[in-house]
C-alpha cells in the first residue's frame, strides 16, 4: 500500500515491530486491540488526520485448537468456551468493529472520480471452507466473517464504499520459524497444496489486498488464495 503513495496507519498491539515497520514505510504506529473500541476510534482518526481514509484491512486474528468434547466423557472436558468467545471477539466481532468505525469516517469522504468513498478488505482463512478438526471456534470466527461480507457490502453500497475478503490458504510468514526443520516442514506441507507445491508467499497475498483495494469492479467477493488446496480432517 505503501508503495502505491498510500499514507499507512499501523494499527497492532506489537509495538516494537509496528513501529519499526511503520518507520520503514513512512507510516505512523497505533497501539489497538481490536476488541477496544475507543482504540479503534483513534486509529480511524489517526488515519483522517493524514488525509481522507480510503481503505481498510482487516488482518487481526488468532487461533485456538480444541476438540469439542474430551476423551474421558466429563463435562468439564468440553472445549472451552472462554476461550471459545476470545477468538470470535477478535477475529469475528473485532473485524466488524472495525468495519463500522473505518466506514462511518469514509462515509464523510468526497466522492473520487469513480464514485467511490472508500474500500475495505477482510482476512479470513480457509478454514472457513475447509476447517479441521479442532478449529471449530477459528473456522466459525473466520465463516462469520465470510457470512458477513455480502450483506455489509450491500449496506455500504449506498455510501460508495466496497467490502471484498481474502481467504489465504498455507502462507509462508514467520509463524512456521526459521532453519533447517521448518524449511523441511514448510516443503512437507507445499505438497499438499495442489499447485504449486508449495506455500504462498506473503507479497502473492498482498497483491491480492491490493487488487481489491484498487479495482473498482470488485466487491462483495470472498476470493481464496491458496493454490487450490483443500484441507483434510486433520
Amino acid at each position: 500500500m505503501a508503495d502505491k503513495g498510500a499514507r499507512v496507519v499501523v494499527a497492532d498491539l506489537q509495538a516494537d515491530k509496528g513501529e519499526a515497520l511503520a518507520h520503514e514505510i513512512g507510516g505512523v504506529f497505533v497501539s489497538v486491540d481490536v476488541t477496544n473500541t475507543e482504540q479503534i476510534i483513534d486509529a480511524v482518526n489517526t488515519a483522517a488526520d493524514l488525509g481522507p481514509l480510503r481503505a481498510l484491512v482487516n488482518s487481526a486474528g488468532i487461533g485456538w485448537a480444541q476438540r469439542t468434547i474430551g476423551k474421558d466423557g466429563e463435562f468439564e472436558s468440553a472445549h472451552n468456551l472462554d476461550a471459545y468467545r476470545k477468538v470470535l471477539a477478535i477475529n469475528l466481532i473485532g473485524t466488524f468493529d472495525c468495519i463500522r468505525i473505518a466506514a462511518t469516517a469514509m462515509s464523510r469522504n468526497e466522492l473520487t472520480t469513480t464514485g467511490e468513498r472508500g474500500a475495505i478488505v477482510n482476512m479470513t482463512s480457509v478454514a472457513a471452507f475447509d476447517g479441521q478438526i479442532g478449529q471449530a471456534a477459528y473456522s466459525s470466527s473466520k465463516g462469520g466473517v465470510v457470512g458477513m461480507t455480502l450483506p455489509v457490502a450491500r449496506d455500504l453500497s449506498a455510501v460508495g464504499i466496497r467490502v471484498n475478503t481474502v481467504a489465504p490458504g498455507l502462507i509462508d510468514t514467520p509463524i512456521y520459524g526459521e532453519g533447517e526443520a521448518s524449511e523441511a516442514f514448510k516443503a512437507k506441507l507445499g505438497e499438499s497444496v495442489l499447485f504449486p507445491h508449495r506455500l504462498g508467499k506473503p507479497e502473492e497475498l498482498a497483491s491480492m489486498v491490493i487488487e481489491l483495494l484498487t479495482n473498482s469492479y470488485m466487491n462483495a467477493e470472498v476470493v481464496r488464495v491458496d493454490g487450490g488446496i483443500r484441507m483434510p480432517p486433520k
